[in-house]
């Protein structure tokens, strides 16, 4: 009997998919997905998910009426359902509640809140390999008043900064690169992960700098950043 935990993503935006799909790939669990909620519920009928995480607003079937009919179904009603849906929206949150979901992950979904809710329901950790590379970075609230750094590895997650102007976990910034090899130049909205200063630095194998997620990456950056490690076939470096 196959034992392998089994994960549902459904939601009409390809993008957030990818990047649902980019949290996770350092799991072990089958990932399953859905463009709708008709879909979505076919394939929880099909696999029985042990998680299925829904788009609130979806075609053929929003993701609250999925909900509800995966837990009115005795054969799923134990299936943990997480609703996504935008932040600042109370009305829809509300809908979400109403549904009889699990939890509610707000729009644009922050990396450790989604990673901590599969360790919450699966018991799976889960850690982003990362890989070595260096490129100059301009960040800052945006990029035409930027500070500028040195990333020294990337994922398709985020990356990490070695620079001495850190700042505050959870700052919002943005940050501008390009990746040797390619024309493109990446510009996109992120977050502070975490800091490593001096004088008690939390990785010393690391200089000082701080850990950036990735919050605002359009699908063509993703995929620029996927070809990147694919073709210039970079060692990993360190995790979380």
């Amino acid at each position: 009997m196959d034992k392998k935990k089994k994960i549902l993503l459904a939601d009409d935006a390809k993008l957030f998919l990818e990047i649902e799909k980019t949290f996770l790939q350092r799991t072990s669990v089958e990932i399953l997905t859905a463009s709708d909620g008709r879909q979505a519920l076919q394939l929880a009928r099909q696999h029985h998910p042990n998680v299925a995480f829904l788009d609130l607003n979806m075609p053929e079937m929003d993701g609250d009426e999925c909900c509800r009919a995966i837990k009115q179904d005795p054969e799923l009603k134990d299936t943990t359902v997480v609703m996504v849906t935008t932040k600042g929206r109370t009305q829809d949150q509300k809908r979400c509640r109403e549904a009889g979901c699990d939890e509610v992950l707000l729009k644009p979904i922050n990396r450790t809140e989604f990673l901590a809710t599969v360790e919450k329901y699966l018991q799976i950790p889960s850690r982003s390999k990362r890989y070595k590379v260096k490129s100059q970075v301009k960040y800052g609230e945006n990029v035409e008043t930027s500070l500028t750094g040195f990333s020294i590895d990337i994922s398709s997650g985020g990356l990490y900064i070695s620079t001495e102007n850190t700042l505050d976990v959870g700052v919002p910034l943005v940050i501008r690169f390009s990746l040797e090899g390619s024309a493109r130049e990446i510009v996109c909205k992120c977050q502070v992960a975490w800091i490593n200063s001096l004088p008690n630095l939390k990785r010393s194998d690391l200089p000082p700098g701080m850990g950036i997620q990735f919050v605002g990456l359009s699908l063509e950056d993703l995929h620029t950043i996927r070809n990147f490690i694919e073709n210039k076939q970079l060692e990993p470096s360190w995790q979380y």
